[in-house]
């Protein structure tokens, strides 16, 4: 899988969150919500020291990434974060 977060989606992270940068930015599984690739589950992402990296971008000094064990729950398709204007805020795209 891939992960691709484009720069103005990493920016409202930044800005959100009240990042500085050189830090790390986990996805991760949580249970309810709704998803595309995994019913009953969805995305969560909170400020974490990686342990075990399946995946991860670099971006505006951030980088974001998902643990190994979280990996399942893209079942083969690669996760794009991007900005969307018309919300103000990141959507995720799953893509096969």
């Amino acid at each position: 899988m891939k992960l691709n977060v484009t720069e103005q989606a990493a920016q409202w992270y930044k800005d959100e969150m009240m990042l500085e940068g050189n830090e790390h930015l986990r996805f991760f599984v949580r249970y309810g919500g709704c998803s595309n690739v995994q019913k009953g589950f969805s995305l969560g992402i909170n400020k974490d020291q990686p342990s075990n990296i399946g995946v991860k971008a670099e971006v505006n000094g951030l980088t974001f990434f998902v643990e190994e064990e979280d990996l399942w729950y893209f079942d083969g398709h690669d996760l794009k974060v991007v900005f969307n204007e018309e919300a103000s805020e990141p959507e995720f795209i799953y893509e096969a």
